[in-house]
């Protein structure tokens, strides 16, 4: 009987939490399933049922292919910059060498993740411009010239600079979370490592790396998933182009929904964003999301 009650106790605590996401989750989930099967426009007061019409349509839509390209190539630079860079940064700052500035370096650092995203983009907007931004300035100043270039109006460069906006802002948050893991790591590990005449290195590749596995899993999940939804950066430097270059397909759902009125196919797109996500995420999870070693 205390069990039961115990339970209903849980059960109204976690009810506000659940009714929330019911509403705001998962029915837009099942109704956006249920309008991946119609064809309909944003005015219309009826749909017309299609069936699988919008699913085998992405399999013929080249700008899908493009879009999934400019996503994965989204996906390894973050987790080897935001990730990998972040993990060896948080490791620096946590080193005793650095412990007395390494609050201002922190905060340095975490800076970027609170700007809005429009403003940082605007902000490197004006860093790109050919003819009077910072980068092709400081090119020129270096002696560099035949490096400057039109980076957002270029299909080799477009990509590439709209990720380094991604980058710069995200590295810092990243950062963050893995400094708080290490600082859960017992000193009692570094300093008999040290003893034992273990360098810098190996203490980190041996001690720092295995025992922030389990922020290494979540970090890993955020990178992934905002990689393979991203939306802001591409829609407001460069709206996709030239052409399709900076194309992904979060901005390809909405130019399709909202430029060509086309919220069933649409539809069908963020059914194809949210099983790329939720497969990445169960096999990350099954990977290395599980601590075995805590299993007793």
């Amino acid at each position: 009987m205390l069990t039961r009650r115990r339970n209903m106790g849980a059960l109204m605590f976690a009810l506000p939490a659940l009714l929330i996401l019911a509403v705001f989750v998962y029915f837009p989930l099942l109704e956006n399933i249920y309008y991946s099967f119609n064809s309909f426009t944003l005015s219309a007061t009826e749909k017309t049922f299609v069936g699988l019409d919008n699913y085998k349509r992405l399999f013929e839509d080249k700008t899908i292919l493009t879009s999934l390209k400019n996503n994965v190539l989204y996906a390894v630079i973050s987790v080897i910059v935001q990730v990998g860079f972040g993990l060896v940064l948080a490791a620096v700052l946590e080193d005793v060498v650095f412990r007395k500035v390494a609050p201002f370096f922190r905060t340095i650092y975490f800076i970027p993740t609170i700007i809005s995203m429009t403003v940082v983009c605007l902000l490197f907007e004006f860093i790109y411009n050919p003819q009077m931004g910072l980068l092709n300035s400081l090119l020129k100043a270096c002696g560099l010239d035949e490096f400057t270039k039109i980076w957002l109006g270029s299909k080799k460069t477009a990509m590439y600079a709209v990720i380094a906006v991604s980058q710069w802002q995200s590295t810092g948050y990243i950062t963050m979370l893995f400094i708080v893991a290490i600082q859960k790591i017992p000193r009692e590990l570094y300093e008999a490592a040290l003893v034992d005449g273990a360098g810098k290195i190996k203490r980190f590749f041996y001690i720092t790396v295995p025992q922030v596995k389990q922020m290494f899993f979540v970090t890993m999940v955020l990178t992934i998933v905002g990689a393979f939804t991203v939306f802001n950066e591409p829609y407001i430097l460069t709206g996709g182009g030239p052409g399709t270059a900076t194309m992904v397909l979060s901005l390809h759902m909405y130019q399709t929904g909202f430029i060509k009125n086309n919220m069933g196919y649409a539809s069908a797109i963020a059914m194809l964003i949210f099983v790329i996500t939720a497969v990445l995420s169960t096999v990350q999870f099954f990977s290395f999301g599980t601590d075995k070693g805590d299993e007793r």
